[in-house]
């Protein structure tokens, strides 16, 4: 069984234009957004280093005071 979608009302399409013209518009027509991925995000610009624990004193606390964890 057979449904009309798609009519020509001008003009007289060969069998490659009318091809061409449905794979566009079944690509259009799909119906779903793409799945955008979340943004990479700098460990600089983590707000999530704001709310650690205490530094500790003793050997490398230097290091461990600037360095994202």
């Amino acid at each position: 069984m057979q449904t009309e979608s798609l009519r020509v009302v001008r003009g007289n399409p060969d069998d490659a234009e009318l091809a061409a013209l449905t794979v566009v518009l079944a690509g259009l027509g799909s119906g779903e957004e793409p799945q955008a991925e979340p943004p990479v995000r700098s460990r600089w610009a983590d707000r999530a280093a704001l709310v650690r624990a205490p530094l500790r004193p003793g050997q490398g606390a230097w290091r461990a005071s600037a360095l994202p964890r």
